[in-house]
């Protein structure tokens, strides 16, 4: 991504913000967002991809409570990416991994729903901070075609504005025992 995007993604220090491209790939993240989705960001799978996540890695089922509804969305928006972009290689290629390493994936993949989905609310169970249901708007990057950031916000004085306290207060001691290893908390994408 461009530096500048990154500047806006540092510069949310309150609330997790993440930038992806039609695959889902995971391309960039403020600190909140690196540890919100640090199960993803565990996953030695690259590029950072959260339909990989969703469908290949176990962890997928705890990350995201109601996982069927984060599946349907997932395959809905790969579809519709690849209505936007057909002759996108590395999205053929992620959907012939997908379909063939997952029958969920490719059960779903078979109804061809399409949806864009730009603001809802998505529910997490972080494995350190527990349950937290956050608002989230999606914003295209005009820019960058094919780039949205995601933002996360969650209800003023609600159990998951102090989860996401918490989440804030645990990035913080990585990015200070990984002060030697990394610039930036979006960097430490290596397992």
């Amino acid at each position: 991504i461009r530096p500048v995007v990154q500047r806006i993604l540092d510069g949310m220090t309150t609330l997790p913000a993440i930038v992806l491209n039609g695959r889902l790939d995971l391309l960039a993240a403020n600190r909140l967002g690196v540890a919100l989705y640090s199960p993803v960001y565990a996953d030695p799978s690259r590029p950072v991809n959260l339909a990989r996540f969703a469908f290949l890695n176990p962890q997928a089922t705890a990350l995201y409570p109601n996982w069927d509804d984060a599946a349907n969305t997932t395959v809905a928006m790969l579809r519709t990416e690849a209505g936007r972009n057909p002759y996108d290689r590395a999205l053929t290629d992620l959907i012939g991994e997908l379909s063939t390493r997952s029958e969920t994936f490719r059960n779903r993949w078979a109804t061809h729903n399409v949806r864009l989905h730009r603001a809802g609310a998505k529910q997490f169970h972080h494995p350190v901070v527990g349950d937290l249901r956050l608002a989230y708007e999606v914003m295209e990057l005009s820019a960058d075609t094919g780039l949205t950031l995601t933002a996360y916000s969650p209800e003023p004085d609600s159990p998951s504005q102090d989860g996401l306290a918490l989440l804030a207060s645990w990035a913080a001691t990585l990015d200070q025992s990984d002060q030697h290893k990394t610039a930036h908390p979006a960097d430490r994408r290596d397992p």
